[in-house]
């Protein structure tokens, strides 16, 4: 919409050179894929984590043209603050249009119980215009926030907080209005939640940096970034652009949202960590991602502007709480450096996961792809790349055994091939840059094993399943995808 970043390139087993086009890559976004730090799909609750889908919705022309107006004028003038934006937020055109990008989201229901059937049986419009109505006469408060807690790969779980629809629809109207204008203070580092940029781009920049000698790595990782964001200094860097009180005010209540969680007995509990502490966005609500991007933006400015930049030859690439820092030299002293500039922010550097890499020496992991040495299939030549990194292919495997469950022997085999495939098209689409082949071999035996074993459970077949059930059969009549075939429609293959 303001701004379109470089088409990605890249060609198996030799990535080229960072400036040459081999081929183009246009993820596609089954679930939630592509626009995160790897293929997420839908969670437990069913709700997808990654809000930049909806902008795949077509914006109404005069909500596109407010947006470029605003943009126009950010950019125009970096020190002019906007005084009337709380108005636009009760818009007719605007709320219907961030109801539309959440209903796209889709999720479950928040504290309220109210799901997005119930709304439409209701009658969409009256709820939006009774919505309006609350805004208009500045009697909408803010609702708590339902808690869940996600499975992580490592065997933790990370919270993450369900708005209700009502909060995510004002949330994501004030992500409109809001958006275009900061996109013009964001730094070109910084590749989340944008027009323009994608994890895909983040991960083509370090592989050009590397090659253009950037060979000194920070790898970096901050500790509960989301949670611990100081509320006092968001809410200056809001108000830099921003003289409206009434959507500081707005802003304000939706950092200090109480927070419901259930417990084992099924009793509900409300506690209000982030008033208590002046710490933390709402994870998982529409303007988290916008707030958090407006926040590293501060990081990404005190290391230009104390002179890191020159003085490690240093390049940032941001990605929301994920940061690498490419250094031609004394990457030791920047990521002291690091670390003091981000205590000045009162954020935490985990020091037991940031590390120092020399490439090609060793490798590291960013986005879900390692970088570093790669061997080209068709002569053996030594290179510097990307490709999938082991967790991400682990990660992939351990959905598809969850899909193959022997809890899903009621299902039909369409429906459970149906998932797989939604699952390793969207996760393929994402892992396409770099020698992928090993990759997608790994998986498609994976996917054929414990399809055939799902069978042989299911209509009690004996022995290994493979002459009732071979290779064949699962491809051809049941239709399973085979990623490794996927490569054979590329021009390079």
């Amino acid at each position: 919409m303001w701004g379109s970043g470089p088409q990605l390139t890249t060609r198996e087993g030799e990535v080229g050179r960072a400036s040459v086009a081999d081929r183009p890559v246009v993820p596609e976004r089954p679930g939630n894929t592509g626009g995160g730090k790897g293929p997420e799909f839908r969670d437990k609750d069913g709700r997808k984590e990654d809000w930049r889908l909806a902008m795949s919705l077509p914006t109404p022309k005069q909500v596109s043209n407010l947006q470029k107006t605003l943009h126009a004028k950010a950019k125009e003038n970096p020190s002019y603050r906007f005084y009337s934006l709380y108005d636009k937020l009760y818009r007719k055109d605007i709320l219907a249009h961030a109801y539309d990008r959440c209903r796209r989201n889709g999720g479950a229901p928040g504290v309220d119980g109210t799901s997005f059937d119930r709304i439409e049986e209701s009658g969409r419009e009256a709820w939006l215009g009774e919505l309006a109505e609350d805004l208009r006469g500045k009697t909408y408060k803010s609702q708590a926030v339902r808690r869940v807690y996600i499975p992580k790969p490592n065997g933790k779980t990370r919270p993450l907080g369900i708005p209700t629809i009502r909060d995510r629809v004002v949330q994501m109207a004030a992500v409109v209005v809001l958006e275009p204008i900061f996109e013009a203070d964001l730094q070109e580092e910084q590749f989340a939640y944008r027009n323009g940029k994608s994890a895909h781009y983040a991960v083509w920049t370090i592989h050009r940096g590397i090659n253009e000698g950037h060979r000194e790595v920070v790898d970096a990782d901050l500790s509960g970034y989301f949670d611990t964001i100081p509320h006092a200094e968001l809410i200056r860097c809001l108000s830099r652009r921003i003289s409206d009180g009434e959507m500081l005010k707005l802003v304000k209540s939706w950092l200090k949202q109480p927070v419901e969680e259930t417990d084992r007995r099924g009793r509900k509990k409300r506690s209000n960590p982030a008033k208590r502490t002046g710490r933390g966005t709402p994870q998982g609500a529409p303007i988290s991602p916008l707030l958090s991007s407006l926040y590293m933006r501060r990081f990404i400015l005190g290391w230009k502007q104390s002179g890191c930049e020159q003085r490690f030859g240093g390049r940032i690439v941001n990605y929301a709480d994920d940061l690498v820092i490419l250094c031609r030299r004394e990457a030791e002293e920047a990521y002291k450096t690091m670390v003091w500039l981000m205590e000045r922010l009162r954020l935490k550097v985990n020091e037991e996961k940031t590390s120092v890499r020399k490439v090609p020496e060793e490798s590291f992991d960013f986005l879900g792809y390692t970088f570093g040495r790669c061997y080209s299939s068709k002569n053996g030549r030594a290179y510097l790349g990307t490709r999938p990194s082991r967790k991400s292919i682990t990660r992939l495997t351990r959905r598809i055994s969850e899909y193959t469950d022997c809890r899903n022997l009621l299902k039909e085999p369409e429906e459970v091939v149906g998932s797989l495939n939604r699952l390793m098209r969207g996760w393929g689409n994402y892992f396409s840059l770099g020698p992928v082949s090993k990759a997608y071999r790994a998986v498609d035996s994976h996917a054929r094993y414990r399809l055939r074993q799902w069978l042989r459970r299911k209509y009690k077949v004996k022995g290994g399943g493979t002459q009732k059930y071979p290779d064949e059969h699962l491809y051809g009549e049941l239709g399973l995808l085979r990623l490794e075939l996927t490569t054979r429609n590329l021009p390079w293959a």
